[in-house]
């Protein structure tokens, strides 16, 4: 593990954090396409700055909502809902 990589801070279960991106077009359309090659390959994926890394393990159903606003200024939000997996078993039957 490389120096930058401890030096970050990893988000973890039981903490609330929030951070918010103005970014050009073509900049949020790669960090879609890497997310959404995460959210395909497994139940788990990571986000990461050099400063924060949070990893994050997910389960179904994925919620998506499409909101579309034409009036005035049009705008088109869209919103992606990832349940939290637990990784609990059971308790057995005796």
């Amino acid at each position: 593990m490389s120096d930058s990589e401890s030096d970050r801070t990893t988000i973890r279960t039981g903490r609330e954090f929030e951070r918010e991106y103005r970014l050009d077009a073509s900049e949020a359309g790669a960090f879609l396409i890497e997310l959404g090659e995460q959210l395909r390959a497994d139940g788990e994926l990571t986000i990461s700055t050099d400063e924060w890394k949070l990893p994050f393990a997910f389960g179904d159903p994925v919620g998506l909502a499409i909101d579309f606003d034409g009036v005035g200024d049009p705008e088109l939000e869209i919103e992606l809902e990832l349940p939290g997996r637990t990784d609990e078993a059971a308790p057995d039957i005796s």
